[in-house]
């Protein structure tokens, strides 16, 4: 009596850029247990469709037109909470790699990996697991390091990373220069730099604020 086949593990692909998508299908679909189920340009054309396959393994690209790739994974987990989502970016900075993960990712691999690697995570992901390249556990390490920022506080590092003057950020927000001093002061301290220009260098470094 033959053996059953396994079924294939389905793999749905989230990337707005067509060269770089077609090549992860390529990569998907020369793998003998593996298929592309989907592919999807935007994280709005899949939360919109009418019955994504929520069961394959999706990798999803961080940056996106539109909704972003942190969005859009919030937005399938609430749809279902056992989704299996690996992001597959060309950013590394820890912030991005924290909220990945804090959204719900299982894994998250940056596209210059090997085929072994990237491979190798969805098998992973697909049994249940959450795979992390040594190079990302260590930016997770990082960031764990730096106390969280509140939604204010992200909002006064953005602008001030844009150049803008304490009153031009009061004036944004709606808050007073003397509001504008204290939470820059707390800024300073969370993120243990001394001025404007170090918590700017910073900001960019970690990737808390993008300037794309």
């Amino acid at each position: 009596m033959k053996k059953p086949t396994p079924a294939l593990i389905q793999v749905l692909i989230v990337e707005d850029h067509p060269t770089f998508r077609m090549g992860l299908a390529a990569l998907i679909e020369s793998q003998p247990d593996m298929t592309v189920s989907a592919q999807f340009s935007s994280g709005e054309e899949v939360l919109a469709a009418d019955q994504p396959d929520l069961a394959a393994v999706i990798l999803m690209d961080l940056r996106l037109p539109g909704i972003g790739g942190v969005e859009t994974i919030i937005g399938l987990r609430a749809r279902d909470p056992e989704i299996r989502v690996i992001v597959l970016t060309t950013y590394e900075a820890d912030e991005d790699v924290f909220r990945a993960m804090q959204s719900g990712a299982k894994s998250y691999l940056l596209k210059d990996m090997s085929t072994e690697e990237i491979a190798g995570a969805i098998r992973a992901v697909h049994r249940g697991s959450t795979a992390l390249p040594p190079r990302i556990a260590e930016c997770l390490a990082v960031r764990a390091q730096r106390q969280d920022l509140t939604t204010r506080e992200r909002e006064v590092l953005e602008l001030l990373v844009r150049g803008r003057s304490n009153k031009e950020i009061g004036a944004q927000l709606y808050i007073s220069d003397e509001t504008v001093k204290s939470h820059l002061k707390t800024l300073f301290a969370k993120l243990k730099v001394r001025d404007r220009t170090d918590a700017a260098i910073s900001a960019v470094r970690h990737g808390i604020v993008h300037l794309e």
